[in-house]
Order: C-alpha cells, then structure tokens, then sequence
C-alpha cells in the first residue's frame, strides 16, 4: 500500500501526453496511464485487517496548491521522472502531516528526503526526453490511499480518496 498523489483526467492526459514524446529504448518499461501518480510514502505489506483502520485515521489537512513539473531525469536504474525544482510548502506540509499520521499508527516512515516525482519509465538508461522542458502544471487538493494488487491482472486500487 502507499499513499499518493492521484492525477485527474486533465493532470492525467498532460502526463500522457509528454510521457509519448520521450525516445524510449526498446528494453524500457513506460508506465502505463492508470498508474501514473506521485508517491507520497510508501506502506508496504499492511494486514487485511488493518486497512480500514488506516483508511479511517490516515485523513490530515490539505492546503491546495499547485505543483509545477518541470525537470525530466534519468535517475539511477534507469528510472525515468519527472520532478519538481520547488516542491510547495503545502505538499512538504501534506507529507509531513502523513508521516506523523504513520508513525501513529506504529508504521514505518522513510528516512530518505522526500523527492517528489512521477516515475514516467523503468528500466529507461539511454531514454532521451523531448528538446522542450516539461511544463506540466498539477492542482494538488487531496491524495489518496492506494492498494498494489499483485498478479497478471494486477494494478492499483484506490482504496480511499481524502480531500
């Protein structure tokens, strides 16, 4: 499980849309649209029975703010993003608020600097992004807890939707 930032259709479409402008290597893995979203911690394996519980006491205040895509990289592995040069305060706060929330709930919380990004591709070394920057522009007012369904058929699953 993991808590994210979930795109509308709008944020969602503008992601697509510059993620298909990238030279991807044939061996390059593109992340597919309805998995497009930026992480905001992840939970890992959480007990069935745990999840309401979570769902219910994991809702902390949101400021809406507005999040500006605009570096594309090549992170080690071969990770594709694209990133922030100036994550908002409101979304450093927001994920503050959600550690605090986790820590609560005796969950373990990431000790790496938070680092917001949309991972566009795996495995994408030698993927070269489009000459024009990003500008990708994402209203931010809410965030969503996510379940990971494993299998062939698998995918996300929002389980909750707050703000």
């Amino acid at each position: 499980m993991f808590l994210a930032l979930w795109p509308a259709p709008d944020e969602r479409a503008q992601l697509v849309h510059y993620q298909q402008q990238w030279t991807w290597p044939r061996e390059s893995s593109p992340i597919t649209a309805d998995r497009l979203h930026l992480t905001l911690h992840f939970l890992g394996t959480v007990a069935r029975e745990r999840v309401a519980e979570l769902a219910a006491r994991l809702q902390v205040p949101t400021t809406v703010c507005e999040l500006c895509l605009t570096r594309a990289e090549i992170w080690p592995r071969g990770l594709a993003v694209l990133r922030t040069s100036e994550p908002p305060a409101a979304l450093i706060e927001l994920h503050v608020r959600l550690a605090e929330a986790l820590r609560a709930l005796d969950l373990s919380v990431e000790t790496r600097r938070f680092r917001p990004h949309v991972t566009l591709a795996r495995r994408a070394a030698g993927a070269s992004p489009p000459a024009e920057p990003p500008r990708l522009h994402w209203r931010i007012g809410s965030y969503c807890l996510v379940e990971s369904v494993p299998g062939a058929g698998g995918g996300y699953h929002v389980v909750r939707h707050y703000g």
